[in-house]
C-alpha cells in the first residue's frame, strides 16, 4: 500500500535528475575546454596541424579547408559556454527542453574532447571513429531540439544556434578528417583526385540541402558548412595540394548550402503571409 510520503518523493526526485543533469553539462564542458587547451598546445600538447604527421593540417588532404577555417570553433566553445552557464539558472532547470537535450548536449561535448584526444595521443582510424560519432550524437541533438521547439532568444541562440553551426561544421569536418586517413595527399594529384573531391564536394552540398529542408530551413547548419566549404576553396586555388576543380567545386557549393535555407525560410514566410490574408 501506497504511503501519503511516496508521492512527495517524486518531485524530490526530479529536482535531484535536474542538478545532476545540470553538473554533468558543466563536467562536459570543462573536459571538452582541457581538451581544447591540449590540442592547442597549451600543457604540452602538440598542436593539432602536427599531429597524426600532418595529416590533418590543411595540406594533409585534397579536402582539408585552410587554417582560418578552424576559428569557428571559437564562436562554438563560446556559444556552448553560454549555454552551459544558462543552463544551470533555476528557470531553467526543470525545463522539458532541458530534460530533453542537456545530456545530449553534454555527450556532444564530451566526444568533442575525445576527439582531440584521439589526435593527440592515438590513431587516424580512431579520430575518424569518434569524429563519425559525434556527427550521429549532434544529429540526434539537432533531431530533438527540432521535437522540442524552444521559445525567446536565448533558446535560439544557445541552443538551436549553437547545435546547428556545431552539426553543420562537424559534418565538413567529418569528410575532411575521412579524406585525411583514407586519401591523403600525395603531392601527385591528378584526375583521379579532382573526380573524389568534386563528388565529395557535391555529396556535401547535398546533406546541406536536405539539412536544410529537414530543420525547416534553419540557418546556423548551411552557414557553418558553407564557412567550411568556403575554406576547402581557398586552400586548393591558393595553397597545396592545388586543386582548381575542387576549389571551384567548393565555391559553388558554399552558395547552395547557404542560399537554401534562406530561400525556403522566405518562401516559408511568403505561405503563411498569403494563408493568413485567405
Amino acid at each position: 500500500m501506497e504511503t501519503p510520503a511516496e508521492p512527495a518523493l517524486a518531485p524530490e526526485r526530479e529536482r535531484r535528475k535536474d542538478a545532476t543533469r545540470q553538473v554533468v553539462v558543466i563536467c562536459a564542458f570543462c573536459f571538452m575546454i582541457v581538451a581544447a587547451l591540449v590540442g592547442v598546445g597549451v600543457f604540452g600538447g602538440t598542436p593539432i596541424q602536427d599531429v597524426q604527421d600532418g595529416a590533418l593540417d590543411a595540406d594533409g588532404s585534397y579536402l582539408a579547408p585552410a587554417r582560418p577555417a578552424f576559428s569557428i570553433w571559437s564562436v562554438i566553445y563560446l556559444g556552448l559556454l553560454g549555454y552551459t552557464a544558462w543552463q544551470v539558472s533555476p528557470r531553467q532547470r526543470s525545463r522539458e527542453r532541458q530534460r530533453a537535450l542537456g545530456m545530449l548536449v553534454a555527450g556532444t561535448m564530451v566526444l568533442n574532447g575525445l576527439w582531440l584526444a584521439a589526435a593527440q595521443f592515438a590513431s587516424l582510424p580512431l579520430t575518424v571513429l569518434v569524429i563519425v560519432l559525434l556527427l550521429i550524437a549532434l544529429a540526434v541533438t539537432f533531431h530533438v531540439s527540432m521535437a522540442f521547439p524552444g521559445r525567446g532568444v536565448a533558446d535560439s541562440v544557445l541552443i538551436d544556434g549553437v547545435t546547428g553551426l556545431h552539426l553543420g561544421w562537424v559534418t565538413v569536418a567529418t569528410v575532411a578528417n575521412i579524406a585525411a586517413w583514407g586519401a591523403p595527399a600525395t603531392g601527385e594529384g591528378g584526375g583521379s583526385a579532382t573526380g573524389w573531391g568534386i563528388a565529395t564536394v557535391v555529396l556535401i552540398a547535398a546533406v546541406g540541402v536536405v539539412i536544410a529542408w529537414w530543420s525547416r530551413w534553419r540557418l546556423a547548419p548551411g552557414l557553418a558548412m558553407g564557412w567550411g566549404l568556403v575554406w576547402i576553396a581557398v586552400a586548393r586555388l591558393t595553397g597545396d595540394p592545388h586543386d582548381p576543380g575542387i576549389g571551384v567545386a567548393a565555391i559553388v557549393a558554399a552558395v547552395i548550402v547557404v542560399m537554401t535555407p534562406v530561400v525556403g525560410k522566405v518562401g516559408q514566410q511568403v505561405i503563411e503571409v498569403r494563408n493568413a490574408e485567405a
